[in-house]
């Protein structure tokens, strides 16, 4: 060192269950957090559960979480969890009455609702869709409630999902996570980042757009018109990702409504 030091502003902000917290106290609404394997290590996940539940929280989506961004793969905290199923297992344990210090002998049990990850154009670390739905499988029977799915935009992909699952033994509702496109250049940053399709009707459309606003509008009908045929198709819910355009959201959901 040479005996400099640079001055890092780090903006604080509250955290999940902070937010949660705050939702459920002003506006009523229950909330699902994220519940990821980054960041974090065991107890460390055990007394973010154990806050969630004392706070009346009740549902986790429990997720693996992405690499960082100078890591080539995930790479988990010290005695943290590498694996979602793995994460999940602590979540059942606890709904179990069973935590971390086995000393702990009349701890509570919890009362978590557990939603898991679902990809119906697989994950992308996954060789193949079979061997991908066989780890599903293996969540599910381990203790998830619910799946949600990876946003996509055809719901033909959906439909097939869903059968597969099914034919999987897979019975647990199955939620489509829906996202508007709104400008051009998600044409080539959604497919990589989140590793889905773009249909040719829709990308075609979006890139004849002379605007933004031109962009939103087009994403917005089609979201419009996606979620009316996934309610005609019996899904149990609609999940939105919002991802800064809560606007959108709400014109979509006025509409179908």
């Amino acid at each position: 060192a040479d005996g400099t030091f640079e001055k890092v502003e780090v903006r604080k902000r509250p955290g999940t269950v902070g937010i949660c917290a705050a939702i459920m106290n002003h506006y009523r609404i229950d909330t699902v957090p994220h519940f990821i394997c980054g960041g974090f290590n065991k107890r460390e996940s055990e007394d973010a559960l154990i806050d969630l539940n004392f706070l009346g929280i009740d549902n986790v989506l429990v997720l693996r979480g992405d690499a960082a961004k100078n890591e080539a793969s995930f790479e988990p905290e010290a005695d943290g969890h590498k694996y979602a199923i793995d994460l999940q297992k602590q979540v059942v344990n606890l709904n179990s009455g069973i935590y971390l210090d086995e000393d702990i002998q009349n701890g509570g049990k919890t009362n978590f609702c557990i939603g898991t990850a679902g990809y119906p154009e697989k994950h992308f670390e996954a060789p193949n869709l079979e061997i991908d739905l066989q780890r599903l499988k293996e969540k599910v029977d381990a203790g998830a409630d619910y799946i949600m799915t990876q946003m996509f935009f055809d719901n033909q992909k959906f439909y097939d999902y869903v059968k597969a699952c099914r034919d999987m033994g897979i019975t647990v509702p199955i939620i489509p996570g829906l996202k508007p496109i709104t400008n051009k250049k998600q044409l080539s940053v959604l497919p990589r980042i989140f590793h889905v399709d773009i249909p040719t009707d829709l990308s075609n459309a979006i890139s004849k757009c002379k605007t933004d606003a031109d962009c939103e509008q087009v994403g917005t009908e089609w979201l419009i018109q996606q979620s009316k045929e996934l309610k005609a198709f019996g899904v149990p819910v609609l999940h939105y990702y919002t991802l800064g355009k809560p606007k959108v959201i709400w014109n979509v959901v006025k509409e179908i409504v």
